[in-house]
């Protein structure tokens, strides 16, 4: 595995102290990281710094060379044996010289003992593989815009996901993502801007969604499903409570065939691709049930 070079410019700097990684706070992702995401064309949400805070408060790291921040990450630990990998960014004025690296050590030290995942983009597989990672799969994020004639399901065919069960609601999520995540969920369903709907069957939730404003129209993640008939309700009466004419993105696991014929049948196009990486072994996860992945910062 590719580490720091105990030489190299970074590595000093660690060690005279002009360097310094430290813990980011919501304010602190507010200030740099979402900008510098919106700017790179990630386009995040409006509220992704409370909202992600809360998935791991030690999680997001911030690089800062004399006082200016100059590198990110988010190293987000769900549990003893399952972190995500994210939102790692180094300013263009500072790459090549060890500080990315220096913060990337400083996640995976947050996340020894877990199976560390990651979404990464495909030109850099072959990089990610020097510092340990495994491909698992490719991730596509598909783009249209709402037609002014968009049809909604029956009303009584979904409802609030704040007003579901909620040991129902996490029992479906947990068969959909690697491990418990419950802070973040209660956040992430009732965050502003953004809808969270749920298509119940009694007290089974068959299936949620959430849509949320970003700084360029609508993201749906997670969607998560146990048959294509929900997903697609979910996904109609997620899109029929945004504006027609906005843009909204739809991420989706490219092993689920059923995610992939949605969003051709409603004319989406791919606009941007992962490879979704692992330290370790994949996780189990119910991918035939996960029509669209939560976020590619946090998984």
């Amino acid at each position: 595995m590719k580490c720091l070079d105990p030489n190299s410019e970074a590595a000093r700097d660690l060690a005279s102290g002009r360097y310094v990684i430290r813990r980011m706070t919501a304010a602190d992702l507010a200030r740099v990281p979402i900008p510098w995401m919106r700017d790179a064309g990630w386009n995040p949400g409006l509220h992704d710094a409370e909202t992600f805070a809360e998935a791991d408060p030690d999680g997001f790291l911030l690089g800062e060379l004399d006082g200016k921040p100059i590198a990110c990450v988010s190293a987000v630990r769900y549990s003893d044996s399952f972190g995500f990998f994210g939102a790692y960014l180094v300013d263009a004025n500072f790459r090549g010289r060890g500080y990315g690296l220096a913060i990337h050590e400083a996640g995976r030290r947050h996340l020894q003992g877990c199976v560390q995942g990651g979404d990464g983009v495909l030109e850099n597989v072959e990089k990610y593989k020097r510092i340990g990672r495994v491909y698992a799969y490719r991730n596509a994020r598909y783009e249209t815009l709402k037609p002014a004639d968009w049809e909604a399901p029956a009303r009584d065919a979904v409802v609030d996901a704040r007003q579901v069960p909620w040991a129902a609601l996490q029992a479906l999520d947990r068969q959909c993502f690697p491990a418990p995540r419950v802070a973040f969920l209660r956040a992430w369903i009732a965050q502003p801007d953004a809808h969270a709907l749920a298509a119940c069957d009694g007290p089974e939730v068959r299936g949620y969604g959430v849509i949320r404003r970003c700084f360029r129209g609508w993201k749906i993640g997670p969607l998560f499903s146990k048959d294509p008939a929900t997903a697609e309700t979910l996904f109609r009466a997620l899109v029929a409570r945004i504006p027609a004419g906005d843009p909204f993105v739809l991420d989706i696991a490219e092993p689920n065939e059923a995610a992939l014929a949605l969003v051709r049948r409603y004319g989406m196009t791919e606009v941007f691709a992962t490879a979704r990486m692992y330290t370790g072994p994949a996780p189990q996860v119910r991918l035939d049930w996960v029509y669209g992945v939560t976020t590619f910062e946090l998984g």
